[in-house]
């Protein structure tokens, strides 16, 4: 994601969270320009599964209505390039559910454009 932000024209600042104390919240926190907040868990998988443990779900959920967002890389493989999906984290539950096959606010592959990622993110005005 570091890589990722230096690529784009925003200007985020990101910390990567650490806690056994609350569990289930996301891995990194962003702030934006407006000083608005976003929570972003980090995925991969190398399959159509992502592993969401409960906690996760809980607190996705229980954070809807926040800037709360799941970023999942799905590896390369033999037959297909690296992607990125994005989600919403109110779709956490069908997320852990379906797995890649359900729908995602963003599908990139490959070359991923990481100014479309952050302005779906934190649009700008």
């Amino acid at each position: 994601m570091k890589k990722g932000m230096k690529n784009s024209k925003r200007n985020f600042q990101a910390t990567r969270l650490e806690t056994w104390a609350t569990p289930g919240v996301p891995d990194v926190v962003l702030l934006d320009e407006k000083g608005n907040f976003h929570f972003i868990e980090l995925k991969a998988t190398s399959s159509k599964a992502v592993d969401l443990r409960p906690h996760q779900v809980a607190w996705l959920c229980n954070h809807r209505h926040g800037s709360v967002w799941v970023l999942v890389k799905k590896l390369k493989t033999k037959k297909l390039e690296q992607q990125l999906f994005l989600f919403d984290g109110s779709d956490a539950m069908d997320l852990k559910l379906e797995g890649l096959k359900f729908t995602p606010k963003l599908h990139q592959i490959k070359d991923f454009d990481w100014s479309e990622v952050f302005n779906l993110i934190s649009p700008i005005d």
